[in-house]
């Protein structure tokens, strides 16, 4: 039992409510604590005593009251001054509260999840009874703590020597706790004479783990390993440590993360003659150490008063720490308050200046980081019109001033009140930690101020500093690099091939049958097979015949090979390495409908598996590695070649033209189509050393066609089936996209249950798609309603995406519907249900319709293959539009009809039955079309916290295609030319912030891309030549890639999204118009002479400009200048013919890859 004196309080509100009637059960008195209704922060402290681990707690509400706690958080410490959060885990906020009770007699227990080491604990209540007032009762379940403690001043250290000399291990344990308020020492050191060692030093409050088990003398050259872990180890708590090694592997774990690492080197043992241990007391931290934190970043300050200043003048010393760029530290007045002192962080750098009449200046600039989340020091000295700055040991910075200090007055920190006179937050106030303040040299009593006995203070939480490193671990996806504020973190996806919040989400299509549908031609691009999946981007080459797309794959040896003296006992080995890893290859392989790779192998005397024995003389590797001894053109398991099959080898009596063993020379040619096999890693040839014996082989591109997956469906008909699949694996990152096609009002698309957590995809009208979820912080909805029915029998497609940064949701080519998460609470999805399709787990509102491309995190479902076994759902979908056969091209879209299909060319460049007749138009001098758009809804409150789309749907009698929103920072554009005059404007695009992007033709003829002040020169020689050109451009982020003849690659400074178009200009550009002012001079003469010749199929992302102009001539929105008449110069494209890409298409694919360059970023 605890004596009176363990128990503490920040007020009492009466002699009968005092800190030791918080008693479980007790009725004394009144019956339990309770503060003064004044406490502004009111707690209850608990000393155990003497270190204890604590496994429970259980709180009651004072007896026979209405006061009582309904929610409140708990804290402990060592030495009760620096405090910690007690949280149940790393899924929950800085602000973790537990429940309390609901009357003032009940008990409830909280079983903790981790035990708390402690001495002291705290109950801060955060709620409490709505008809009475805080009142509280405790008690606490564990049991005592034992261990050994040193004490380290930063100068002392600890030696510890082996029985014998040396000692030497291949395997080794270290653990450790440790706690410091110094960012920088060694915890642990060990060496040997041979130059082994190892090393656990903190290092700007993380833990470096150095280790070296190679003898310097005979590897000199032989490198060291290092690993970082943890970060923020210098907040005065105790962390554990534990390092485990066998032979090279070695395992670093810090507070429950660990890192995992290989050491280089030739060795695996360490040799150490000593080295470190602890064993005496643990000096606890001064009052002057204990934190405070500045929640707010507008209403956080600490205002204090100062006293008259004498001959010493003024002198201000603090410590902070905090990751935002910006913040008010200090503020005091001058010149009886005409003039203000401020000490302020801006872009990340400390400014000092003064604030007056006159404009504000500023006089010193410190050019050191300070955002950084490591303490930082501050001393600012004012005397005799002079004011020094010192930040930590940087030399000290002096500015004179005009007037005197005013004393008598206050001194801000950290922020200003709403009326303080002169004070006032430059930009926003401080948010962060400050320690050891001190106002001419005096130590400021903060438990005074948390009292009101001294100064004043808004939105501070004392004893304890609450900063966090949000970036560990990095919920970056894909490499992105994340930085963060107080509050939050944020992710730079640049470079990464991905984009999004989180940089969960590929910028490139998933097969090259995807860039058809996308209307792109025959070329070189990057496609991402498991979209959001692991595996990086590939590039391909994508060959796009009349009647398949071939998605062609490279590799190091794709022409012929001579090979002569190889034998059994010493082949011939030749590796393949592809343009693609293997695991991109497998996932490209598995999407395909059909991958083939052709082998040739020409012969005079060289056998492929003719012995006596049935050994074969050569053969082959797949992908996994396995001996393959059939070939091209036979089925796996055989020794035979094609001509066997097809029954016209030269000899029938063997199975391959070379195991006639003939002096003339054959060939054995065919096609490797085996899925499970492909690619070809390794060929090995074993008989080409018997006189006259030769072989010459060549083994050809992967080549692949077909996306089984965009067009795989289910039907799903009326008896409320579906289709089950595992649960979701989507603990921090979901994205779902899919097809579907109904009659029906609503229907449940997708459902995924768990204990409390959730998430549902599912029509909720015919006219709204709503994305449900829960991951522990309440029900969220997130709805998009259209303003055309969604149950109309048409393919429509759906999106839906929750991260820890947002939740998103797309429906067709409606404007992109976000809603910010919280920053603090519940972030992991805890499923464990089947997965239902096309229902949900009660069997109400099930889907009745067609669902296809149904993809999960980059995963895409075989929903037919499910079918075939599930009663009431059918594989495949009924309908013209139902087939990987498109019959709709370049973006056109497959509309049902009641006796056939019609194209829907809306949003393609193009025309026709199938969306294949090029729109052209022949321009002369001074013509243009241009494009204006008005700042819609959407665009200037895309991320809108609303639950509801409906009001923010573009006015559809002014035509959706010249809708101006652009949601994400990308940008396609793309268009056919045809020309003999320089310079010229081909196309302009300006934004309502000013921003443009520019494509023209030089002087010289060659085409300069320029966007805001970055131009770029793609290819140098002259495309005014009368011939018709295709370009396309393509920006994701800071990366831009043009294609126009060949592929090229850029990055750019920026990644700024172009989401509020203002116009669209084809010709003529003057800097007087509509939003064009501004543009860079070279960009202005092309724009003055404008365009002469014909522009054909032209699209910047969803908009067709010369299709409006032809359609749309009447609308406002459209302007045409000059004379313009339609043309068919775009015909020309048509008749070009796709190129091969299994000879010279490869070596572009080599050139491409290997000249690509980076200009500008």
């Amino acid at each position: 039992f605890l004596p009176e004196s363990s128990f503490k309080s920040s007020s009492t509100s009466s002699k009968s409510q005092l800190p030791h009637s918080a008693k479980l059960n007790r009725r004394e008195g009144e019956g339990g604590w309770a503060p003064e209704r004044s406490d502004r922060q009111p707690w209850l402290q608990l000393d155990l005593r003497e270190k204890m681990e604590v496994t429970a707690i259980a709180t009651q509400g004072r007896s026979g009251s209405s006061d009582w706690v309904t929610s409140f958080m708990l804290q402990f410490s060592d030495s009760g001054l620096a405090w910690k959060q007690y949280r149940q885990s790393e899924d929950t906020g800085v602000r973790f509260c537990l429940s309390g009770n609901t009357n003032s007699e009940g008990v409830v227990q909280h079983k903790l999840v981790h035990s708390i080491t402690a001495r002291f604990l705290r109950f801060v209540p955060l709620d409490w009874s709505t008809t009475g007032w805080i009142g509280l009762r405790v008690e606490v379940y564990g049991c005592v703590y034992k261990s050994d403690v040193a004490d380290f001043n930063g100068r002392s250290a600890l030696l510890y020597r082996f029985n014998q000399k040396s000692q030497r291990t291949v395997k080794d344990v270290i653990s450790l706790r440790f706690k410091s308020y110094g960012a920088d020492g060694v915890l642990v050191h060990g060496e040997g004479h041979r130059g082994d060692y190892l090393t656990l030093e903190l290092h700007h409050g993380t833990l470096a783990l150095h280790l070296n088990l190679d003898d310097a003398k005979l590897y000199p050259s032989s490198a060291n390993v290092s690993v970082f872990l943890g970060c923020l180890l210098d907040d005065q708590l105790w962390h554990y440590v534990l390092v485990k090694r066998s032979n090279k592997q070695v395992n670093l774990t810090v507070d429950g993360r660990t890192h995992h690492l290989s050491t280089t080197g030739v060795e695996d043992s360490l040799e150490v003659d000593y080295e470190g241990n602890v064993t005496f007391l643990c000096s606890e931290p001064q009052p002057q150490m204990v934190s405070t934190t500045f929640l707010s970043y507008s209403r956080s300050y600490l205002s204090l008063p100062l006293e008259p200043l004498g001959v010493w003048g003024l002198d201000v010393h603090f410590h902070f720490r905090t990751w935002n760029q910006e913040g008010l530290l200090f503020s005091t007045s001058l010149a009886q308050g005409s003039q203000h002192l401020v000490l302020q962080i801006s872009r990340g750098q400390l400014h000092l200046m003064v604030h007056g009449a006159a404009e504000k200046k500023t006089n010193i600039s410190i050019e050191v980081r300070v955002t950084d989340g490591l303490w930082h020091s501050v001393s600012l000295s004012y005397r005799d019109l002079m004011v020094s700055l010192v930040l930590d040991n940087e030399p000290t910075s002096t500015m004179d001033v005009q007037s005197h200090a005013d004393s008598g007055n206050s001194v801000f920190f950290g922020g200003c009140p709403q009326y303080s006179g002169g004070c006032k937050n430059p930009t926003v106030a401080f948010q962060g930690c400050m320690r050891q303040i001190l106002l001419n040299n005096q130590l400021m009593d903060l438990p005074r101020v948390q009292q009101g006995l001294l100064g004043n203070y808004s939105k501070l939480q004392f004893d304890i500093c609450g900063i966090r490193n949000r970036c560990l671990p990095n919920f970056c996806e894909h490499d992105g690099r994340c930085t963060q504020s107080w509050d939050t973190f944020y992710c730079d996806c640049s470079g990464t091939g991905y984009t999004g919040e989180t940089c969960h989400n590929s910028i490139y299509e998933a097969s090259c049958e995807a860039h058809r549908q996308m209307g792109s031609t025959s070329g070189y691009f990057y496609i991402d097979p498991d979209g959001s999946g692991p595996l990086k981007a590939t590039l391909v080459y994508c060959n796009m015949t009349e009647d398949k797309v071939w998605t062609v794959v490279g590799h190091n040896n794709s022409g012929f090979v001579n090979v002569t003296g190889a034998t059994t006992n010493k082949p011939y080995v030749m590796r393949f390495n592809y343009t693609a890893s293997l695991e991109q290859l497998r996932t490209l392989i598995g999407r395909s409908e059909h991958c083939q790779q052709e082998v040739v192998y020409s012969c005079r005397k060289s056998r492929l598996f003719n012995t006596w024995d049935g050994r074969p003389l050569s053969w082959w590797l797949d992908r996994s590695g396995e001996k393959q001894t059939y070939w091209g053109g036979s089925v796996p398991g055989v020794q035979q070649c094609s001509c066997s099959l097809e029954e016209n080898c030269i000899d029938m009596n063997y199975f391959c033209n070379c195991d006639a063993d003939t002096h003339l020379w054959v060939n054995d040619t065919g096609l490797l189509s085996n899925k499970d096999h492909l690619p070809l890693t390794e060929i090995v040839i074993g008989d080409t050393n018997r006189t006259g014996s030769a072989a010459v082989y060549r083994v050809g591109s992967l080549h692949c066609n077909g996306d089984r997956f965009l067009w795989n469906a289910a039907s799903f008909y009326p008896g409320s089936s579906s289709l089950h699949f595992p649960k979701f694996q989507a603990e921090l990152n979901v994205d779902i996209s899919l097809y579907f096609k109904t009659t029906a009002s609503s229907g449940v698309l997708l459902e995924n249950l768990g204990t409390t957590d959730f998430i549902t995809l599912k029509l909720t009208t015919p006219l709204a798609i709503t994305f449900i979820f829960d991951v522990g912080n309440g029900r969220v909805d997130l709805t998009v309603t259209s303003p055309v029915p969604l149950n109309d029998k048409q393919w429509h497609y759906v999106r839906a995406e929750r991260n820890l940064k947002e939740a998103s949701l797309q429906v067709d080519q409606l404007p992109l519907h976000t809603l910010e998460a919280p920053s603090e609470g519940h972030y992991r999805l805890q499923l464990k249900s089947l997965l239902f399709i096309g229902g949900s787990t009660f069997k109400e509102s099930s889907f009745l319709g067609c669902i296809r491309a149904l993809t999960l995190n980059g995963m895409t479902l075989d929903l037919e293959e499910q079918a075939k076994l599930t009663p009431g759902v059918t594989p495949g979908c009924p309908g013209h539009c139902s087939g990987s056969a498109s019959v709709c091209h370049n973006r056109g879209r497959c509309m049902e009809k009641n006796s056939g299909y019609v194209c829907d060319c809306t949003h393609s460049a193009y025309n026709g039955p199938h969306c294949k007749k090029e729109v052209s138009m022949s321009f002369e001098s001074g013509s243009s079309v241009t494009l204006t758009f008005q700042m819609p809804f959407p665009v200037m409150h895309n991320r809108d916290r609303g639950s509801q789309l409906s009001s923010s749907q573009p006015d559809h009698n002014q035509s959706s295609d010249i809708y101006a929103h652009n949601g994400e920072s990308r940008e396609n554009v793309a268009f056919s030319f045809l020309t003999t005059h320089t310079p010229a404007m081909l196309l302009c695009v300006s934004t309502y912030n000013q921003q443009y992007l520019a494509i023209i033709l030089a002087n010289n003829g060659s085409y300069l891309l320029e966007k805001r002040a970055e131009i770029f020169t793609p290819k140098a020689s002259s495309l005014a030549d009368g011939q018709l050109h295709r370009v396309q451009v393509h920006r994701e982020g800071k990366d831009l890639y043009v294609q126009v003849s060949i592929d090229q690659k850029y990055n750019l400074s920026s990644d700024m999204k172009m989401n509020t178009l203002r116009s669209l200009t084809l010709g003529k550009v003057t800097g007087t118009s509509a939003g064009h002012a501004g543009l860079a001079e070279e960009v202005l003469r092309a724009g003055s002479k404008g365009f002469i010749g014909c522009l054909s199929s032209v699209q910047f992302n969803h908009l067709t400009p010369l299709k409006t102009a032809i359609l749309k001539h009447g609308s406002s929105l459209v302007h045409v200048l000059g004379n313009l008449v339609e043309s068919n110069c775009g015909a020309l494209a048509d008749s070009t013919t796709s190129q091969s890409a299994s000879g010279e298409g490869i070596d572009r694919l080599k050139k491409t890859r290997s000249d690509s360059a980076v200009i500008g970023g």
